[in-house]
């Protein structure tokens, strides 16, 4: 098929930790070269395992509360960014390519602000 070797691409998990607050952790996600259709040269393609369909998200601005995710589920920003505070103060920002894996579904969970104007699309996709 192709020389070419596997790579990854990193993503961000949020998770909840032992006291019931929540934390960053950081994943790689496996892509290997295939074919996906006659005719188109090989991708690098990478599994995203999914319980059910994805969510396209639009939100033309927001600053939540603390909050756990309301399932594990996959974020792929598509457009916007948004800033994620976890229940101990760690900040990261993500924007479009940037994978997050929401897993903190007990405890405090987490805080979501859109950063700059919007809008901010997503996709959710069950875990």
């Amino acid at each position: 098929m192709t020389d070419a070797p596997s790579t990854t691409v990193t993503y961000t998990r949020i998770e909840t930790t032992t006291d019931g607050g929540s934390r960053f952790s950081d994943g790689e996600l496996a892509l290997d070269p295939r074919i996906v259709t006659t005719g188109v040269p090989p991708m690098l393609v990478g599994a995203l395992p999914s319980a059910a369909g994805a969510a396209y998200v639009r939100s033309d601005g927001f600053d939540s509360v603390p909050h756990p995710a309301p399932a594990v589920q996959w974020v792929v920003m598509l457009r916007g960014t948004i800033e994620v505070t976890t229940s101990g103060g760690e900040v990261r920002w993500f924007s479009p390519g940037d994978l997050v894996l929401a897993a903190d579904v007990t405890g405090v969970g987490h805080r979501t602000a859109g950063v700059g104007d919007g809008p901010f699309e997503c996709l959710f996709v069950p875990a």
